[in-house]
C-alpha cells in the first residue's frame, strides 16, 4: 500500500524537526529505547575485544538453550551474524538495538554478535570502523570463545552499519587476514554526497519528507569525518572502490522512500559486475530505518524473508 496523503504530511513534519534536532537530543531521545517494556528474551553473553589496548564491547544472542550450548561448545558449530548497527554513526549502541538483534537471533536461529563501536564526533574516522575489524578479526579466528566455522559467519549492518560491513569486507580482502564469505547490507550508506550535487536521483527525491534527510546524512558524515579527505577512501564511502572483485557474496536491502536507496543499489550492481554473487531487494513503500521496527511488521518480515532465504544459499 502506498503512502498516502495524510501519513506524507505527517513524515514532513517528523523530517523538519529531525533536521533542527541537536546531536546530543538526538541521542537521548536513541536511549529511551533501552526502557523498552517489549524486550525480547533471549540468552546473552557480554564479552570484550582488544583494538590495540581499547577493549570494545560485544554482546552475542543465541536463540536458544542449544544454540548457546553448541556455540560455546567445543563440539559443534552454529552459525553466527557479525552486527554493526546503525545511528549514523553518531547515535545508537548495542543497548538500543538490543530488541533487533534478539528478534534477529530468533528469526534466523544464528548467534548474533552486536559491536559496541565508538562513535562520532568523540571518535572520527577510522576509530569506529576499526572497532569493527578487530571484532570481525577476532570472530573469524575464532578468539571470541564461539565454535564457529568461519565459512558460518554472516557480516551484517544496517545504514552507518552497512557502510561499516562493507568496509570491514573490503578491508579484510585488502589486508587478507581473513575473507567473510556472506555480507547482508541493510539500507547501507555508501556514498559521500548527499548535496543537491548528488548523482543519485533517490537523494533528490527522498531527501527531505521521509524521516532521514539528505541534510541530515550529510551532517553525520561530517561529523564522522576526520577531514574532507576521508570521501575519498573506500573505507569511508565503499562506492569510492576502484576494484570491487573478489568480495563476499552479497544480499543488499533497501526501501523505497530513502535518500541512501540508489546508492546501496548500485553498489550492489557495480559488485556484481566485478564478477561478485549478488542479490538486491528493494521493499516498497518502506522508509529508512524500517528494520528496527517489530518483526510483526510487514516490511520487516518481508526483510528476514530475503534474508533467511539468502542465509539457506551456502557460503557462495
Amino acid at each position: 500500500m502506498a503512502i498516502n496523503k495524510a501519513v506524507k504530511l505527517i513524515l514532513k513534519a517528523l523530517s523538519y524537526a529531525n533536521e533542527g534536532m541537536e546531536l546530543e537530543t538526538s541521542r537521548r531521545l536513541a536511549d529511551l529505547k533501552k526502557l523498552d517494556p517489549m524486550r525480547i528474551l533471549v540468552k546473552k553473553l557480554d564479552k570484550k575485544i582488544y583494538n590495540g589496548e581499547y577493549e570494545v564491547p560485544v554482546r552475542i544472542y543465541f536463540p536458544s538453550e542449544e544454540a548457546m550450548y553448541r556455540g560455546l561448545g567445543k563440539d559443534a558449530f552454529y552459525p553466527a551474524l557479525l552486527f554493526f548497527h546503525g545511528g549514523g554513526w553518531v547515535t545508537e549502541s548495542v543497548e538500543t538495538y538490543d530488541r533487533v538483534c534478539a528478534q534477529m537471533a530468533q528469526s534466523t536461529k544464528h548467534m548474533v554478535i552486536s559491536v559496541e563501536y565508538r562513535l562520532a564526533p568523540e571518535y572520527k574516522f577510522p576509530v569506529g570502523l576499526t572497532d569493527c575489524y578487530a571484532v570481525a578479526k577476532a570472530v573469524f579466528t575464532n578468539r571470541l570463545l564461539l565454535n564457529v566455522a568461519p565459512e558460518q559467519i554472516t557480516v551484517i549492518g544496517d545504514s552507518a552499519g552497512g557502510n561499516l560491513a562493507a568496509a570491514v569486507c573490503l578491508m579484510a580482502r585488502d589486508r587478507g587476514e581473513f575473507l567473510p564469505s556472506r555480507q547482508i547490507l541493510i539500507y547501507p550508506a555508501v556514498g559521500s554526497d548527499y548535496t543537491e550535487k548528488s548523482p543519485f536521483l533517490s537523494v533528490r527525491e527522498n531527501g527531505r519528507d521521509y524521516l532521514l534527510t539528505s541534510r541530515q546524512v550529510e551532517e553525520y558524515m561530517s561529523l564522522y569525518q576526520s577531514s574532507s579527505a576521508d570521501r575519498k577512501s573506500p573505507y569511508f564511502s565503499p562506492l569510492m572502490e576502484q576494484d570491487f572483485s573478489g568480495l563476499p557474496r552479497t544480499l543488499i536491502i533497501t526501501a523505497e522512500y530513502d535518500p541512501l536507496r540508489d546508492e546501496g543499489e548500485t553498489y550492489g550492481q557495480k559488485l556484481a559486475e566485478a564478477g561478485n554473487d549478488v542479490e538486491i531487494h528493494r521493499i516498497p513503500d518502506a522508509l529508512h530505518g524500517f528494520f528496527a521496527l517489530g518483526i510483526r511488521h510487514l516490511h520487516v518480515q518481508e526483510s528476514f524473508d530475503y534474508i533467511n532465504d539468502f542465509l539457506k544459499g551456502g557460503a557462495g
